[in-house]
């Protein structure tokens, strides 16, 4: 027989291979005699008539194998969703969040649309957010619009957002909670018919806590199930005009703009001044509708500090701009912040700078236990990758139960050891050409290797290599010297880290190299050894030309020895 048609038994996979190279002890003879049934069952190309011996597989077979999603460098049994994992506390999980999610592009004067709240929820996100303001009339009934205030970008109706969640949630009633961040700038007769519309349109699909259910732990998704929740303002007291009131001191909106904006007959401004400080001040005291207040859930206000935050009942929650997490973790309070997080809610969002919808690095944030790290679901930048890839976790259902690291986590944990990751790039199968085009110029493909990381609680580190490009996109195989080499990295925050590998083609002269597919991987569900990486578009699908892209790679993880 010849060499390359060699046939390998059962025993020998098991030990030399799942064992040895693979590093899955756990796996026993039966569940790799299961797997050469499956094998043998395949249909293979220039297969003998011969009869067949399922004890053993041959080259195809073999390689068929590695290429599969059974093989997928993605541990399988953490992608697959489990039921088992919800019914802890919500703080204790990440959840998939979006950024201003009606907005089709830009910040300042793109378009509205109810439609980007569907793409939203069928790319995993369970947070959606919602910046309402006062409208027109519809006769004597205020009319609520979704929009991104004091800009150019059109508008939208809030009932229409809100027909649409019930949409999808009548097409999936077993999604776990649809949590709605309210960004109110609505007078009080729009507030009461927002109050109207949400009651009407979603009637049982609405949660409504209870006085009594504000206090102990929060409810878990499973307790949430196929219900939508609100995130807004439910202050603690009712005034004498029925209404209820707010005092904010210079307290983050996600427009960051909208600070110094009084908006009549819904806010008053008074200036004060801080201790020792060099500028006044902003407060704002708002007017909430009782009936919107106690549809809500979630209580959004102020930080003054964290000993103050962490003894609120566990419903309130704040919510901090990128730049001011970078802060906080620059001035050593990521620790505290963490404690928080393990009873309390936070969400962040991108700096108001971002006028083009970029985003912003969301590793800081989730590795502070954060829950909301909200993204701007229109543009797919590796932040948004990465999203995609925390959020295959657990059948992409918008819910990854946090670390144990995290969890734990206290003012006086040491950090974990290092952790060091080697990565091998070996072949590719079936890339696509740039945007799935069924034309065009061959490809010239090279793979970007990126990790990413945080280093002492404080900083995210981004860390790429290339490999060198070949001249063959359907099956390219890196073999000279410098691919040969393993690319490695050192791993700190091994509980969020990310592995992120892009494929790319060689732009032509003077031109931008193009993408072409990637995926991305947490450091904590990367298996080792020979892996198939499945390759994804930009919107985070495998259909069409990227039905079998992927990767062959090789990977190893080994503890760091501490110096002594």
């Amino acid at each position: 027989m010849a060499k390359n048609e060699r046939l390998c038994r059962k025993k020998l996979f098991l030990e030399k291979f799942v064992h040895a190279k693979q590093g899955e002890t756990h796996v026993k003879i039966s569940q790799v005699r299961d797997l050469f049934r499956r094998l043998h069952q395949m249909e293979m190309p220039l297969q003998q008539s011969a009869p067949e011996d399922i004890s053993r597989i041959d080259k195809n077979q073999f390689e068929a194998y590695l290429k599969s999603e059974e093989n997928d460098a993605f541990d399988t049994r953490l992608e697959r969703f489990d039921v088992g994992l919800m019914n802890r506390s919500i703080s204790e999980y990440w959840v998939n969040s979006s950024h201003n999610t009606y907005l089709t592009g830009d910040q300042l004067k793109s378009h509205s649309s109810v439609e980007m709240y569907m793409n939203a929820l069928y790319r995993g996100c369970r947070c959606l957010e919602l910046d309402i303001w006062d409208g027109d009339h519809d006769g004597s009934r205020p009319i609520p619009v979704v929009w991104h205030g004091h800009t150019l970008t059109s508008k939208i109706k809030f009932r229409d957002i809100i027909q649409c969640l019930k949409v999808f949630l009548n097409f999936h009633p077993d999604t776990y909670p649809l949590i709605l961040s309210f960004e109110n700038h609505c007078s009080i007769p729009f507030q009461q018919v927002m109050a109207e519309d949400l009651l009407s349109i979603l009637g049982d699909l609405l949660y409504v806590p209870t006085e009594a259910s504000l206090f102990g732990r929060l409810p878990s998704p499973e307790d949430l199930r196929g219900l939508v929740v609100i995130k807004g303002r439910r202050p603690d007291l009712l005034s004498a005009e029925g209404t209820f009131l707010e005092f904010e001191s210079d307290e983050e909106s996600d427009d960051e703009d909208s600070e110094l904006i009084s908006n009549t007959g819904t806010e008053k401004t008074t200036a004060s001044s801080a201790s020792g400080a060099t500028r006044s001040h902003k407060k704002i005291m708002k007017k909430i509708s009782p009936e919107l207040a106690r549809l809500t859930l979630f209580h959004s206000c102020k930080l003054k500090n964290w000993d103050l935050s962490v003894r609120n009942p566990t419903h309130y929650m704040h919510s901090f701009s990128e730049n001011k997490v970078k802060r906080m973790c620059r001035q050593s309070k990521s620790r505290k912040w963490a404690i928080y997080n393990q009873s309390h809610m936070s969400r962040t969002y991108p700096a108001g700078s971002r006028t083009g919808s970029s985003n912003y690095n969301p590793m800081l944030a989730w590795s502070t236990g954060c829950q909301l790290v909200a993204l701007n679901f229109q543009t797919s930048d590796a932040p948004l990758k990465l999203n995609d890839g925390r959020f295959r976790e657990n059948g992409n259902c918008g819910y990854v139960l946090k670390p144990s690291s995290i969890m734990m986590k206290d003012e006086f944990s040491q950090s974990a050891m290092p952790t060091k990751l080697s990565v091998r790039i070996l072949s590719g199968s079936c890339l696509p050409k740039p945007g799935g085009q069924r034309s065009g110029d061959c490809i010239q493909p090279y793979v970007k290797i990126s990790v990413y990381d945080i280093e002492k609680e404080v900083k995210e580190t981004c860390v790429s290599y290339n490999t060198q490009y070949q001249n063959n996109g359907y099956f390219p195989i890196w073999h000279n010297a410098m691919d040969r080499e393993r690319f490695s990295f050192i791993i700190e925050s091994g509980a969020v880290a990310m592995l992120h590998l892009e494929v790319y083609t060689k732009g032509a002269m003077g031109e931008k190299d193009e993408f072409l597919a990637h995926s991305s991987i947490p450091v904590s569900c990367l298996r080792q050894g020979y892996r198939s990486v499945q390759l994804f578009d930009a919107n985070n699908t495998r259909s069409g030309p990227f039905d079998f892209a992927s990767l062959l790679i090789e990977t190893k993880l080994k503890q760091v020895q501490a110096e002594i």
